[in-house]
């Protein structure tokens, strides 16, 4: 048309969610289940399963899905990579019962966001190649913070004409306690070989 696309700004989670209802994927339609809403919903799958009472936390077994999640691990492959017993016993299979909970709530939890674009860019190369030209040039700030899940994301969208600018310091990075991974910003030049690196060593 000639216009000129004006520029985005949002979280990894905000994009990805457009995406994925841009696309009607998984669903037409699709809630979010927040933080509170992701408890809740271990808590019933824990009752449901009557571990509720075996002084398992809730709370814990949450994050362990959103570490799995932001790995790009499923319920199926955490089921086959899981060692201790614990999680062999009972992580996969509060898993498995809360993938199948959401499915049938047409819902997505925020860690499933990420997960479902990638998955969506694997199995739709023209998708994937649609927002490659929508999102030609990319910025990231904080790029020591980003997880798995969120390097994958950046990298497929820069995979074809490589305008990425990344803004971060290894020594700033304080997520790793979620799933953040600073060797991300490390291996940026292995990564993209050509990059030029400027150093801002002063404070303004």
């Amino acid at each position: 048309t000639g216009q000129k696309e004006m520029p985005w700004v949002g979280t990894f989670h905000g994009v990805a969610a457009w995406i994925l209802r841009a696309e009607k994927h998984p669903y037409e339609k699709f809630v979010i289940y927040d933080e509170a809403d992701q408890l809740s919903l271990v808590k019933e799958v824990l009752k449901e399963h009557n571990l509720a009472g075996e002084n398992f936390r809730p709370a814990f077994i949450k994050e362990l899905l959103s570490k799995a999640k932001n790995e790009l691990t499923d319920e199926q492959s955490y089921t086959k990579l899981a060692r201790a017993a614990f999680e062999k016993e009972v992580v996969s299979l509060v898993y498995q019962s809360y993938q199948k909970k959401l499915e049938d709530n047409r819902a997505l939890d925020f860690d499933d966001l990420l997960f479902e674009v990638l998955k969506l860019f694997q199995q739709k190369s023209k998708v994937l190649e649609k927002y490659q030209e929508r999102f030609r040039y990319l910025l990231v700030d904080e790029y020591q913070d980003t997880n798995i899940a969120q390097y994958q994301f950046i990298n497929k969208l820069a995979q074809k004409y490589k305008n990425l600018c990344v803004v971060g310091d290894v020594d700033q990075a304080i997520y790793g306690w979620r799933g953040a991974d600073f060797r991300n910003i490390l291996n940026f030049e292995k990564d993209y070989p050509e990059a030029r690196i400027f150093k801002l060593e002063e404070n303004y």
